[in-house]
């Protein structure tokens, strides 16, 4: 294998700008299968994507040989190229589709994926029942990732609790075959 062994699994989250409600059925319908696509190109693996009509979830596999600031410029410029001036043909341009500036992007741990891909194939489930996990829904411009105390800002603090991972497993009950 000319790459090594890696597995690098990554929750991303990114909205449309203004958190437009723009992603509609026939959008949807062109949008899933070109950022799929787009991805198999970059090298990436794709485990999930779904999204609601104004942001888009992906769990993927990305090859150490990218940044994940690089993978989603190409997703998010290349789709809203896409979306703006290629899918004339298909009825479903967008004239004026944009991206937000900020994206979310969490780490999964290969035991996780699963949890993460059950969590992006049911959003429309979730939003429609407003059963959300909020720190897997940021997105949102200038977001930074972390958080610096009240009394020291000069110490970063992660944005979840410790011994709290994003979908829901206590961390403190894990057995002793964790590889990390």
């Amino acid at each position: 294998m000319k790459d090594g062994v890696w597995r690098l699994f990554y929750h991303l989250v990114w909205a449309t700008k203004g958190r437009e409600e723009l992603i509609t059925e026939a959008v949807e319908g062109r949008l899933y299968p070109y950022l799929v696509s787009k991805a198999g190109e970059m090298g990436m693996a794709v485990l999930a994507i779904n999204g609601w009509t104004e942001h888009v979830h992906m769990v993927v596999a990305i090859p150490p040989k990218l940044s994940v600031a690089e993978v989603m410029k190409t997703l998010k410029g290349a789709s809203s190229h896409d979306l703006n001036h290629l899918s004339s043909a298909l009825d479903v341009r967008t004239p004026h589709f944009a991206w937000q500036q900020g994206y979310g992007a969490l780490t999964v741990g290969e035991r996780h994926c699963p949890i993460a891909v059950d969590y992006v194939l049911r959003q429309k489930e979730h939003h429609a029942n407003h059963a959300l996990i909020h720190p897997l829904e940021a997105c949102e411009d200038g977001e930074d990732g972390v958080a610096l105390t009240d009394a020291q800002e000069h110490v970063i603090v992660p944005r979840l609790a410790e011994g709290k991972a994003s979908y829901g497993v206590n961390v403190d009950a894990w057995d002793e075959d964790v590889p990390f």
